[in-house]
């Protein structure tokens, strides 16, 4: 289930930064964990409820614990998720660790925009440091 405050904090994010869709998964037992979407498809949401971490999936993936430009998510006419496809004919995406206070990365914020960019190490670290705003994630049964 989508946690609705942790929705309405990833609209606010998206407006922010003038993105089109995004989501938040949150990392327990090493699984990043669907936690809130926003303009993505249900069946993508579906597909990426949970991933194995370290194996990452599309925009999804972050590298050295640090933000990075990615692609995002599709679903094509088969309804499978391949990499490099985009959701809501998005053209950039980003994925943003969020850490813990002990450094480890507790969730992994994805947005993606419609038009072609290359983001600077400037904006890719003031999106990040707006994404760490995110509150922490509650435990769920």
């Amino acid at each position: 289930m989508l946690d609705e405050s942790t929705n309405t904090w990833l609209r606010g994010l998206l407006d922010r930064h003038e993105a089109v869709a995004g989501t938040v998964h949150s990392v327990r037992e090493d699984l990043l964990h669907i936690t809130a979407a926003h303009n993505i498809p249900p069946k993508v949401q579906e597909i990426t409820a949970r991933i194995p971490l370290g194996k990452g999936m599309a925009g999804l993936s972050w590298q050295h614990d640090r933000a990075i430009q990615t692609c995002n998510l599709k679903e094509d006419t088969s309804g499978a998720v391949k990499p490099g496809a985009r959701a809501v004919d998005g053209r950039a995406a980003v994925a943003l660790p969020v850490h813990d206070v002990d450094g480890t990365v507790r969730a992994v914020v994805g947005l993606a925009w419609l038009d072609e960019r290359e983001l600077t190490d400037g904006e890719l670290t003031k999106i990040s440091d707006d994404a760490a705003s995110l509150p922490a994630q509650r435990p769920q049964p």
